[in-house]
């Protein structure tokens, strides 16, 4: 057997150890295969995991599966997966999402206890160098405040979905009151937002609510129907950061020097933006999104080394702004 075919066989293998095992169909999607060598694959599997059981689903499609603990030392978490899975703890550990937190630590706890003791000692070993390599990617900064209470209500009703009901304090309220809220998501950025439809307003709008000024948080018993076809992601790709004004939605061009067109092209402003370099070297960056004064606050880092184009609002906000002095770009 080739080391390739190994290869995949022991990819099969680890298709085959979930729950529902795989079927033939699946074989040729994962591996871009056709039936015949779908089959092949099946007979190999048998041969080098004698455990193998094959059975027929309620749909009637025959599904092969193998026993879990007959693969599980196989594929043993890599050095690199580990440290991943550290560096997202810390992450969240900075967003102030400490139920997340949590929950990634218990299992990180589980690897461990699964881990065959032969291979433990190495891979800790690994995983600290790597750890030590990577301790530049640590995001300094002020961070949003957190409420473990808070966070807790608002993960259990976005599980639901569940009405979540609240004590908040809005930017023009003089004092918190409480509101009941249909939540559907969380907008990370500078600040964290819960996105949802406030059963007091019958107009059927998403409000963002700021999750440090939420004094109090219940999550209700009372199960609600997110509205068909909404789309969290293209959601928040409306907006330029996290808030959203539909009267600032449109078309954004930026015009970056031929000196900041390097840099600016590591960028990723926006995952719907397209480029073009002109002739003089500069960039041209377009997208369709709103959130004008957060656009400021970016550009601003920018000095004199970006302009912006189009929407004209968005122009004069920065006209004033753009410094010359600025030794460095973001």
């Amino acid at each position: 057997m080739s080391f390739s075919k190994a290869v995949d066989l022991l990819r099969l293998a680890r298709l085959a150890s979930n729950y529902g095992g795989v079927s033939l169909t699946e074989i040729e999607r994962e591996f871009e295969c056709v039936r015949r060598t779908a089959q092949r694959m099946t007979q190999a599997l048998e041969q080098v995991f004698p455990d193998t059981e094959d059975y027929v689903d309620g749909d009637g499609i025959k599904r092969w599966r193998v026993p879990r603990r007959r693969v599980g030392e196989f594929f043993a978490p890599q050095a690199d997966e580990v440290a991943a899975l550290e560096l997202a703890i810390s992450a969240l550990e900075r967003e102030g999402l400490k139920r997340e937190v949590s929950q990634l630590r218990s299992l990180r706890q589980t690897i461990d206890l699964l881990m065959p003791d032969k291979r433990r000692a190495g891979l800790e070993a690994d995983e600290e160098a790597l750890l030590e390599a990577m301790g530049h990617a640590a995001r300094p900064g002020p961070q949003p405040a957190s409420n473990p209470t808070v966070d807790a209500a608002i993960a259990q009703a976005l599980k639901g979905p569940f009405v979540l009901k609240i004590r908040y304090r809005g930017r023009r309220d003089e004092a918190s009151r409480e509101r009941w809220i249909e939540p559907y998501g969380l907008l990370l950025g500078a600040r964290r937002y819960l996105v949802g439809r406030d059963r007091d307003r019958d107009d059927g709008h998403m409000r963002h609510f700021r999750v440090e000024d939420i004094e109090a948080a219940e999550t209700t018993e009372d199960w609600f129907a997110r509205a068909s076809g909404f789309d969290f992601d293209d959601y928040a790709q409306r907006a330029f950061g996290v808030f959203q004004n539909d009267r600032e939605f449109g078309e954004v061009v930026w015009r970056f020097t031929a000196d900041a067109a390097p840099h600016a092209a590591r960028y990723r402003f926006h995952p719907g933006q397209t480029s073009e370099t002109g002739p003089d070297g500069s960039l041209t960056i377009r997208f369709e999104a709103c959130g004008w004064l957060e656009m400021c606050w970016h550009l601003y880092a920018w000095g004199d080394q970006v302009e912006v184009l189009a929407p004209a609002e968005l122009a004069d906000m920065v006209r004033d702004h753009r410094r010359s002095d600025f030794p460095g770009l973001p």
